[in-house]
C-alpha cells in the first residue's frame, strides 16, 4: 500500500494528474463550436464561397453627381489632358548626361549654390574616377544638346543616354561660365528628334509649367507647377535672371527643360533653393531666351561675346531717384578709364532711364540690353544729370574677359574649409546692404564641405575667428592657419540679418 505523502504516492499522482490534462484537452478538441467547425470547411472550400470577379465590366454604380461637379472633373481632366501633350512633345528630346571626372579634378569650384547631383568626394576613401549625373535636352536633329554648364564642367567623359535607350559619348562640349550653360554634341546615325523653345519673355507669373529630367535616377520624370516668380538673381550665375518655379525639382534634373503647356521649351532647370538638398518647393531655371543668345555663339565662336559700357551700375531706390530728380533708373558710379562711357561724356552720379530707346529700371535691365548690343554699334543713352535729362551716343565695345572680376591673386581658396573668399570692398557692402568697410567676403561655399555645413554662404561676411578680428584675407589666413578643424573653429559673420555666431568643424 502506497502511503500518503510518500515519494511513490507523488508520482502516481503527478501521473494521474497528466492523464487528466489530456483527457480535458482531448474533450475541448472533439467538442469545437458548429461556426469553428464550418469556418475551418470554408477556408478549404474557398472556391465555393468566393465570388468569381469580371474585371472588364462595371461592379459598382457612381454616385449622383449634379452639373456643377461634373463640370469641374471635366476641367480636371482637361488640364490633365494638357499636362499630357506637353510631355509627349518633349519627352523623346529629353536626355540623361552622365559624367566621369578624375579624382584630382574633384572639388574644383562650382557655380551653382545648390547643384543638382553633384558628387561631394568622402576625404578618407582613396581617390577614384568621380561619376556625375545631369540631364539635357536636344535642341537640333543633328545631335547638339543643351544643358548645365555645371553639369559637365571640368568632366573627362561625357555619355549621353537617349530617349529610346541609345547611348553617345560627346564628342565636343562648349559652356558659357557667365550663364551656366553648355551646348554638347554627339553624332548618331540619323536625324533626332528637337524640342520646340518658346519665348520665356511671355512666361507670366502663375502660368502652369512642367520640369522634365532624371532625378535620383528616376528615368524620364515629369514633375508640375506653376511659375512662382521672374527676373531671380543667384550671386554664383553673374550674368542670368532666372525664372522661379515650384514645380518639384530634384538631383539629376539639372539641365532639363522646363516646359510650357504647349509643348514648348521655355527654361533650363539650373538651380533649387533647399536646406536639405532636395526639392521645398522653390526651383530656378534659365529662361530659354537667354540660351537663344548664348548657344549660337558657343556654337559658332566657342565661346559668348559681350558688349559692355565701363561704368558701376548701382541700383536706385525710388526716393533715391526722386531727390535726384528722376522716376527710376541706374545711377553711374565709377567710370573706368578709355571705357566707351568715359569718351561718351558719361559722368559719376549721373541716371541712365533709357539705352537703345528701352527704359532700364533696375542695373540688370541695363546689363542685360548692353551686352546683347552688337559691338561697336552706336546706342542713344538718355540721362538725368542735375535734374535734366539729355541725349548721349556711345559706341559700345567687346567686353575684356578680365572686366569686372577680380584677379586670381585678389582671391584666397581654402580647400580644407571648401570656400572661396576675397577682401570686402566698400562698393561690395554697399550692393550686399552693409554698413561695413572691412571684413572677408565669401564668394563661394562647396557644398557638403565644413564652411557649409557650419552655414556659411555666398555673400556673408566673415568678421572674427576663433574670438579674433579679421579685417582682410592676410588676417584670416593667419587665423584659420593656427586653428584646427578637429577641434571646431568659433566663426562671427555679418548679414543683412544681422551678425551670427558659427561653428566650423570637419565632418564625421
Amino acid at each position: 500500500m502506497i502511503e500518503p505523502g510518500s515519494r511513490a504516492w507523488q508520482r502516481w499522482f503527478g501521473l494521474i494528474g497528466l492523464i487528466g490534462i489530456g483527457v480535458a484537452i482531448g474533450l475541448v478538441s472533439s467538442t469545437r463550436p458548429a461556426w469553428l467547425v464550418k469556418s475551418s470547411v470554408a477556408a478549404q472550400q474557398t472556391s465555393v464561397s468566393w465570388p468569381a470577379p469580371d474585371f472588364s465590366a462595371v461592379t459598382a454604380t457612381a454616385p449622383p453627381r449634379d452639373a456643377a461637379i461634373t463640370e469641374a472633373i471635366e476641367q480636371a481632366k482637361s488640364l490633365s489632358r494638357a499636362f499630357r501633350f506637353a510631355a509627349q512633345q518633349v519627352l523623346p528630346t529629353v536626355v540623361k548626361i552622365r559624367t566621369i571626372t578624375r579624382p584630382d579634378r574633384v572639388g574644383r569650384d562650382r557655380l551653382i549654390p545648390f547643384p543638382f547631383g553633384e558628387v561631394i568626394p568622402n576625404p578618407e576613401s582613396p581617390p577614384q574616377p568621380q561619376p556625375g549625373l545631369g540631364s539635357g535636352v536636344i535642341i537640333h536633329p543633328e545631335g547638339v544638346i543643351l544643358t548645365n554648364r555645371h553639369v559637365v564642367e571640368d568632366s573627362d567623359q561625357v555619355l549621353i543616354q537617349l530617349f529610346d535607350g541609345r547611348e553617345y559619348r560627346a564628342t565636343e562640349v562648349r559652356s558659357d561660365e557667365q550663364t551656366d550653360l553648355a551646348v554638347i554634341r554627339i553624332e548618331p546615325e540619323s536625324p533626332l528628334p528637337a524640342a520646340r523653345l518658346g519665348d520665356s519673355d511671355q512666361v507670366e507669373i502663375g502660368d502652369w509649367v512642367i520640369a522634365i529630367g532624371h532625378p535620383f535616377e528616376l528615368e524620364q520624370s515629369v514633375s508640375a507647377g506653376i511659375i512662382s516668380g521672374k527676373g531671380r538673381t543667384l550671386g554664383a550665375v553673374q550674368r542670368a535672371r532666372f525664372l522661379q518655379t515650384d514645380a518639384a525639382i530634384n538631383p539629376g534634373n539639372s539641365g532639363g527643360p522646363l516646359v510650357n503647356l504647349e509643348g514648348e521649351v521655355v527654361g533650363i532647370n539650373t538651380a533649387i533653393f533647399s536646406r536639405s538638398g532636395v526639392n521645398q518647393g522653390v526651383g530656378f531655371a534659365i529662361p530659354i531666351n537667354l540660351a537663344k543668345w548664348v548657344v549660337p555663339q558657343l556654337i559658332q565662336y566657342g565661346r559668348v561675346t559681350r558688349s559692355y559700357l565701363g561704368i558701376e551700375l548701382i541700383e536706385l531706390s525710388l526716393s533715391r531717384a526722386r531727390e535726384l530728380g528722376a522716376e527710376g533708373g541706374v545711377l553711374v558710379g565709377r567710370i573706368f578709364p578709355n571705357s566707351p562711357a568715359e569718351k561718351a561724356g558719361l559722368r559719376r552720379e549721373d541716371i541712365i532711364v533709357a539705352y537703345g530707346g528701352r527704359s532700364v529700371r533696375t542695373p540688370a535691365d541695363l546689363q542685360e540690353l548692353v551686352e546683347r548690343s552688337p559691338a561697336d554699334s552706336e546706342q542713344q543713352l538718355e540721362v538725368i544729370r542735375n535734374g535734366k535729362r539729355i541725349v548721349l551716343t556711345v559706341v559700345v565695345k567687346p567686353m575684356p574677359e578680365d572686366f569686372g572680376t577680380p584677379r586670381l591673386s585678389e582671391i584666397y581658396q581654402n580647400r580644407e574649409w571648401g570656400m572661396l573668399a576675397t577682401d570686402l570692398t566698400p562698393e561690395a557692402a554697399r550692393r550686399l546692404g552693409l554698413k561695413l568697410e572691412k571684413g572677408v567676403l565669401v564668394v563661394h561655399v562647396d557644398p557638403g564641405r565644413p564652411a557649409a555645413q557650419a552655414g556659411l554662404r555666398e555673400g556673408m561676411i566673415i568678421v572674427e575667428v576663433g574670438g579674433q578680428p579679421v579685417t582682410n584675407i592676410r588676417e584670416f589666413r593667419e587665423a584659420v592657419r593656427s586653428s584646427s578643424l578637429a577641434d571646431g573653429v568659433p566663426i562671427v559673420v555679418e548679414t543683412r540679418d544681422g551678425r551670427k555666431e558659427m561653428l566650423v568643424r570637419r565632418g564625421e
